[in-house]
This record gives structure tokens, C-alpha cells and sequence, in this order.
């Protein structure tokens, strides 16, 4: 097969894979206008408020801002779970998954947004290895309970302040403060039973594709907070996997398996779609 570049070589090889791996972090969310946080200055630009106390993504994002200031908290998260509940993800989130309609795959993602199940995928085949911002726990945490809030509440915001206004939700067990079932920085409480039994099914899926081939379509996936690149390298590394990373900011690559896009990734996705439909 004469290749004509790095986009006819991708598609290639994801018409001619047994599985996909979805890898994707919080710049697959860029192109449904959705802020990636990409360090501070990400933060600031998306909440000027956080830029004005001068706070750190990693000071927003701690289980401590739920007990020292809460309605900062669910001003944050709140927010952000208005503004995930209404986006529609992405053509890109679509093209994924008309290929992975018709081959064997599954989404590891350290998004909370939700973007996969509203395209389409079934829940049983997404590993959220940060959690969700529609699944919610106690913040004490009274039991091992964890709860889907897709559809329970909708937060009015003070955006001046970015804090929440009028109740904050509240466990239903024992009435204490809920929270996001999130993994957070220096986070002790965050309940991790639903992550965990999303990881074992894919472990489980993983050890199902040994000897087939397997490629690895990884987007959004920077370098400040590297849980999915690292996961896809690894599958580099012990699985023979392909991998597809398409970064406009990192697009940095381990070596011969693996084909750089540095764009974003509805773009990247499209491109490779047209140069499939063709080979």
C-alpha cells in the first residue's frame, strides 16, 4: 500500500484494525466549545473571577474548597455542570462512533463531561478514569453511595463571583454537602467503586484483544495532567497497539508506532474520515 502521508496511513490502518481504543482528555472538548484548563492562564481566561482571588486550578479542583468555601465550589462546579448538560458534543465525537459501530472498541477518557455517552456510546464501554460531574457522592462521605445527577438539579450562578446561589445539594442519607464524584488534587474522599469496575471491564476488554490489532485513537490528550497519553504509550508498549494522536499543542509522539495530527480534533477526525471513504 502506497501511502500519500500521515492521514492516509491513519485511515489505513482504522479500516484495517480489529479494535479501537478512544483515548481522549479535556482538549476533545475544545471544539465543542468546551475550556481545556490548560494550566492557569486556561482557568483565568474561562472564569476571571478565579483569576481575580488568584487561585490554581489545583486550588479549585480540592475537596478542601467544599468545606472551607462551598458555595465557590459549586459555583465552579456548578457551572460547569449547566454547561456540560447543554453542549452538544462535537462532529468528531460522531465520526468515532459510526467507525466504532461496526468494530470492536472502547473509550478510556479523563474527561467528566459526559461527551461520549450523548454521542452515542454505550456506558458499558467508557472507562471515566477521573470520574463524572453527573455522578455525585457525600462529601463526608457517609457511605459508599454515588448517585446520578444528570437530570437532579440546575445551578443558578453568581458569575461575578462565581459562586452558587440558593441550595447547595445535599446528601440524602445524612444531609451534608454533596459533591462532584470527581478525583481531585489531594483528594482522600472521593469514592472510587464506579471508576474501578469502569477500569476492570476494560482491563477485561484489553486482555480479549491479545494477538488482534489494536489502534489507539487519542485526542485532546495533553501533557500538565498525562494519565491518557501515558495509558496510550503503555498499550504502545505491551499490547504492539497503533497510535493516532491528533494535539494541536502536544503533539509529540513515542516513536515508529505511532502518527502525529497537530490540529484539533474535529478537523483531524474529518480529514481522516474523507481519506477512508476513498483507500
Amino acid at each position: 500500500m502506497v501511502f500519500h502521508g500521515d492521514v492516509d496511513r491513519a485511515a489505513w490502518l482504522i479500516n484495517h484494525a480489529d479494535a479501537l481504543l478512544i483515548a481522549s482528555g479535556a482538549g476533545m472538548g475544545v471544539d465543542s466549545g468546551l475550556p481545556d484548563f490548560r494550566g492557569n492562564h486556561g482557568l483565568w481566561e474561562a472564569y476571571p473571577p478565579i483569576a481575580q482571588l488568584g487561585l490554581s486550578f489545583e486550588e479549585m479542583a480540592t475537596p478542601d474548597l467544599f468545606r472551607e468555601r462551598p458555595h465557590l465550589a459549586w459555583g465552579f462546579y456548578g457551572h460547569r455542570f449547566n454547561v456540560y448538560h447543554a453542549t452538544q458534543p462535537h462532529v468528531g465525537y460522531h465520526i468515532l462512533r459510526d467507525w466504532c459501530r461496526t468494530r470492536d472498541h472502547f473509550i478510556f477518557t479523563s474527561n467528566v463531561d459526559n461527551g461520549y455517552v450523548k454521542s452515542g456510546f454505550t456506558p458499558g464501554r467508557i472507562c471515566e478514569v477521573h470520574g463524572s460531574i453527573f455522578h455525585w457522592q457525600c462529601t463526608r462521605p457517609c457511605s459508599d453511595t454515588i448517585w446520578d445527577a444528570y437530570d437532579e438539579h440546575e445551578f443558578t450562578i453568581d458569575m461575578n463571583a462565581l459562586e452558587a446561589r440558593g441550595q447547595l445539594p445535599r446528601c440524602s442519607s445524612c444531609g451534608a454537602l454533596a459533591r462532584p464524584n470527581i478525583l481531585m488534587f489531594h483528594d482522600s474522599t472521593f469514592l472510587p467503586h464506579r471508576s474501578r469496575m469502569q477500569e476492570e471491564r476494560l482491563l477485561a476488554w484489553l486482555n480479549k484483544q491479545s494477538g488482534k490489532s489494536i489502534v489507539i485513537i487519542e485526542t485532546g490528550a495533553g501533557t500538565d495532567i498525562p494519565t491518557v497519553r501515558n495509558f496510550s504509550e503503555e498499550l504502545i508498549r505491551t499490547a504492539g497497539a497503533q497510535l493516532i494522536r491528533i494535539n494541536p499543542g502536544d503533539p509529540d509522539i513515542p516513536g515508529n508506532n505511532a502518527i502525529s495530527f497537530a490540529e484539533g480534533a474535529a478537523d483531524a477526525l474529518r480529514a481522516i474520515e474523507n481519506a477512508m471513504l476513498v483507500l
